[in-house]
């Protein structure tokens, strides 16, 4: 279980397993698909909420995924029941950013108000799409809101936990 004082941000999901030697499929949302395999250890949570500690011991890209060796994984039913967990590590293992720079984590809970000064609500996460990212935004109901820097996205202060936007309240 992950330390309660620590942030986690999850980073991929395993998403199946690969061959009988305890291999596990994974996607992975880093920006690189194998910038995940530089972070160790991994917090696991399975689907009823659990949380368990792994470390990697090797990966590698396959086709357009990555398959990676856990720590205590060598079979394929071991490997079985890892299948559904979320990929978190410590907020603090993530590299330090510049000062306008921020993880998508960054965002989730963020109020978003219009320029004209209107609540739109919280975000809850973000979609990437082919087109581009997508704030998910919970209020009187929600809102998927493209994340354009400058055509829609006029602000991100996390300071003040609000992302200014150029939007209309209605659409």
């Amino acid at each position: 279980m992950p330390e309660p004082t620590k942030k986690t941000v999850v980073l991929g999901k395993i998403t199946g397993v690969f061959g009988v030697h305890g291999w596990v499929k994974i996607t992975s949302a880093t920006e690189k698909l194998d910038g995940i395999l530089h972070y160790q250890p991994w917090q696991l949570q399975f689907p009823n909420g659990i949380w368990r500690s792994y470390t990697p011991l090797t990966g590698k890209v396959h086709g357009k995924g990555l398959i990676v060796q856990l720590n205590g994984c060598n079979d394929r039913d071991q490997a079985a029941t890892l299948v559904g967990c979320k990929i978190a590590v410590y907020r603090e293992q993530l590299p330090v950013l510049e000062a306008e720079d921020f993880y998508w984590s960054d965002l989730e809970g963020l109020q978003v108000w219009t320029q004209e000064g209107k609540n739109l609500g919280q975000v809850s996460h973000l979609l990437d799409t082919a087109a581009n990212d997508v704030l998910v935004v919970m209020g009187e109901r929600e809102r998927l809101i493209p994340f354009l820097w400058d055509k829609v996205i006029k602000k991100v202060d996390l300071a003040n936990g609000q992302i200014l936007i150029d939007w209309d309240a209605d659409f």
